[in-house]
């Protein structure tokens, strides 16, 4: 897994010690995500009240921003209104959380793919990493754009083929760039056939971003508030 460079700040988070002994399990049966192989979270949750300015500017953008408007189908910050997920861990370098941020707004919210589209594909990503909170996140917007209990299994356990047109499409080319960091001549023809040069671009850009995040979440320990999510049956742990 490539290394992660942190940055600092003045009100930089500190690392939680890792409970001793812990360590990964062998392979889960039924649909069981393997756990964090650390018991909790490597760096504490930031309140409001210790941010410094850059700090609270971002927060101000992940709380109050385009993520918190309409309905909210995950939670966005705790019950102390400390940030859930990733966003807790952009505090840390608060320029370069702000960059991530935002470019995670323009995957959601700026493309041309459609909400189901978009949603199969990082619901493919989460799978693949084993990503406990981009699963809880997902699945409930997923459910929202219309993905049912079959659709959201078959993305899970990496059967496209359950899926049609468009849909099996982004799956197929999401889980081959996770797989090989690749498309083939064929993959690539349809996958413009389909999507467009520039809808190709986006769901490049999409799946880097939610892989850089699941990188992120599984580093630093990041479980779903709720604990951990359905994994893909029978699987070994992502590279």
């Amino acid at each position: 897994m490539p290394r992660r460079v942190a940055g600092s700040s003045s009100a930089a988070l500190r690392p939680v010690e890792a409970a001793a002994g812990d360590e990964a399990p062998d392979q889960q049966e039924n649909h069981e995500r393997p756990r964090a192989m650390t018991a909790g979270a490597r760096i504490r949750k930031l309140p409001p009240s210790a941010l410094d300015e850059e700090q609270r500017s971002l927060y101000d953008a992940i709380a109050g921003g385009r993520r918190a408007q309409g309905r909210q189908l995950f939670r966005l910050t705790d019950e102390e209104g400390r940030l859930e997920g990733p966003f807790n861990a952009f505090l840390l370098q608060p320029r370069l959380g702000s960059a991530l941020q935002a470019l995670g707004s323009s995957v959601r919210y700026d493309t041309g793919l459609d909400d189901r589209c978009r949603e199969i594909a990082i619901l493919v990503v989460a799978a693949h990493w084993r990503s406990d909170f981009e699963w809880y996140a997902h699945e409930a917007v997923g459910r929202a754009a219309g993905l049912g209990d079959a659709e959201l299994a078959a993305v899970r356990d990496g059967r496209d083929g359950a899926l049609t047109g468009r849909e099996a499409v982004v799956a197929r080319t999401a889980a081959a760039l996770l797989q090989r960091g690749d498309l083939d001549d064929a993959e690539y023809r349809e996958a413009v056939e389909h999507l467009g040069a520039a809808g190709l671009f986006e769901l490049l850009t999409l799946v880097g971003y939610y892989a850089t995040l699941a990188l992120q979440l599984r580093v630093f320990r990041v479980l779903a508030p709720d604990g951990p999510g359905p994994g893909p049956a029978d699987a070994t742990p992502a590279p």
